[in-house]
């Protein structure tokens, strides 16, 4: 049986530092899981793209996406567990819209940054390549 491969580096290669406590509450890391799961869908993302560009009806969201109306409000139902989007009824209408700034900063932040990720296969520069 070939020996385990040795580590790349040992705790003496480093600075003698203390080991970093996790600051981030259990309970926000928990939520933050919930809501990338929720995010994470890209017929949910693709509503939470068309909200951030203001608040829309649910018939206006379901003529967008060409989808029936319980589809939407299902996706909607989702996202509004996760306190992503926000319902308000006017009249006859139900309008969503994003929740705050932090979910339209999150949904324009992901698009971004996918936008700028190489395809699959191609290749992608890692820090170590720039730093040699």
């Amino acid at each position: 049986m070939p020996a385990p491969p040795s580590p790349a580096c040992t705790p003496l290669d480093h600075s003698q530092r203390p080991a970093p406590t996790p600051s981030v509450n259990p309970n926000a890391l928990d939520r933050a899981a919930r809501l990338f799961r929720a995010i994470g869908d890209v017929p949910r993302l693709r509503l939470l793209a068309r909200l951030a560009h203001g608040e829309m009806c649910v018939t206006e969201l379901a003529e967008a996406e060409r989808e029936g109306l319980s589809t939407i409000s299902q996706r909607l139902r989702i996202l509004r567990g996760e306190n992503i989007v926000l319902r308000r009824r006017r009249g006859k209408h139900i309008n969503y819209s994003l929740a705050d700034q932090h979910v339209m900063d999150l949904v324009f932040n992901a698009l971004a940054h996918a936008s700028e990720i190489p395809a699959a296969g191609a290749h992608h520069t890692t820090l170590e390549e720039k730093d040699s």
